[in-house]
């Protein structure tokens, strides 16, 4: 088998193969067997007509069996010898074959690119490092969601208020306020005071009853406002527990007095943050080597991890109708980045013959045990093979980014979380 390989862009490439007739024979002669169970001919048995009568009546069918048979048993022999491994199908044409003659057949298809790693050294790679610095209003927010959450949940007769939850119908209407037929939804919950649920639609709102309508205006995603009818079903009042002794052993049976409780919560924040810096960190080093290393993504890889995220997008909204188009436009960035950090991650784990220990895999798992709420369910968990295997891959991509992080100058920078509050803050009033 004579095979030639084009070398067509990083990642394209072009097998040609051809086959002599000397190899062939003997296959050819198992397919005339296969051929002859099945062929009907008057005068004949099943599987009785001669080789002769056979080849006359039914060459060109026996010859498209062959190349059925055959193509995917050459051209897997050709990619072994070759050692290619194709990331999509193959288009193949220009596939010739006649009783007697050579089999040929060109085979276009991806590979994953090489990355050639430049010196990291060289690179002059800088990123920077977020310290956050929390203060006591992280501490007071973070009581407050726990109020929130053990609050007290009452119906309210006498008209709702900024804060209330108002369980509601939401009908859809036309610029002319005519109900829109099928626009209904039903038994949702909105909350007077917050989101899109301030200015003249929190007027609105405010003072309904059970059994009241109100109208309000939602925009939709390109921002353009609707009007809806708001048929009230109910209105619920969160009552918040007083914070004392009490309350701090009920939510934190371990705490024995408030000022504790602070401070326990007051380090969590503290550890938050610095997973936060750490991640954004660790980001930061991959998307600063992407940057400097020149990378093609084939476009099948590409068109594969967008069919996955498609899938699970469309398995989390079951009831929605989806536009595919938009949603892999929408992220047909976040899968080339992540492709080209795969191809990268993949050459600097051969250049310095990285490797996770089975030990470092069971010590982290047990870790992770030993901080799992339900050990059992955890324990249950980490039995099936693709999920140790994720933690298996978290603890190479740290190996990967400790390599990176010796070529890094890192810049210090320190972020007062009273400044993120205020951004967001910005951010929240002119959304609105």
């Amino acid at each position: 088998m004579h095979i030639e390989i084009n070398e067509l862009s990083s990642f394209s490439r072009e097998l040609i193969i051809d086959i002599p007739w000397e190899e062939l024979c003997d296959d050819f002669d198992k397919t005339i067997g296969k051929f002859r169970k099945k062929a009907k001919l008057p005068g004949f048995r099943p599987g009785k007509v001669p080789k002769q009568i056979l080849m006359k009546r039914f060459l060109p069918a026996i010859e498209a069996d062959f190349v059925e048979e055959s193509f995917r048993k050459f051209y897997m022999k050709a990619l072994q010898e070759k050692e290619l491994v194709p990331v999509n199908q193959a288009d193949v044409n220009n596939l010739e074959f006649k009783y007697g003659e050579n089999f040929s057949f060109k085979a276009l298809f991806e590979v994953e690119p090489e990355v050639t790693l430049p010196p990291l050294k060289k690179l002059n790679l800088k990123v920077q490092k977020h310290n956050y610095i929390t203060d006591e209003e992280d501490v007071e927010l973070a009581i407050e969601d726990i109020r929130k959450a053990n609050a007290e949940v009452k119906t309210v007769e006498d008209g709702a208020i900024s804060g209330d939850y108002v369980l509601a119908d939401l009908q859809k209407l036309d610029d002319s306020g005519v109900t829109i037929i099928g626009e209904k939804v039903e038994k949702r919950y909105l909350k007077i005071g917050d989101g899109i649920f301030t200015g003249q639609n929190q007027k609105n709102l405010e003072g309904v009853k059970a059994g009241d309508s109100a109208r309000v205006k939602i925009p939709d995603e390109n921002g353009k406002e609707t009007s809806f009818s708001v048929k009230v079903i109910n209105i619920e009042r969160q009552e918040l527990p007083e914070i004392s002794e009490d309350f701090v052993r009920q939510v934190d049976p371990g705490t024995e007095s408030e000022t504790e409780w602070k401070q326990k919560i007051k380090k969590q924040i503290d550890q938050s943050y610095a997973r936060r810096s750490d991640e954004l960190f660790e980001r930061q080093l991959s998307d600063a080597l992407i940057e400097k290393v020149g990378v093609d993504c084939p476009p099948s890889m590409v068109d594969l991890y967008l069919s996955h995220i498609l899938e699970d997008v469309q398995k989390q909204n079951t009831n929605i109708e989806i536009d595919e188009t938009k949603i892999k436009e929408n992220y047909k960035p976040v899968a080339e980045r992540n492709l080209k950090w795969y191809l990268i991650r993949k050459a600097i784990i051969q250049a310095h013959s990285l490797a996770v220990p089975k030990s470092d895999l069971e010590a982290e798992i047990n870790r992770i045990l030993d901080h799992a709420t339900n050990r059992k369910e955890a324990e249950k968990f980490f039995k099936k093979p693709s999920n140790r295997t994720r933690v298996e891959d978290d603890l190479m991509e740290k190996k990967v980014l400790a390599v990176v992080r010796e070529f890094v100058k890192v810049k210090e920078i320190t972020v007062k979380t009273a400044e993120i509050r205020t951004q967001q803050e910005l951010q929240a009033n002119a959304h609105e």
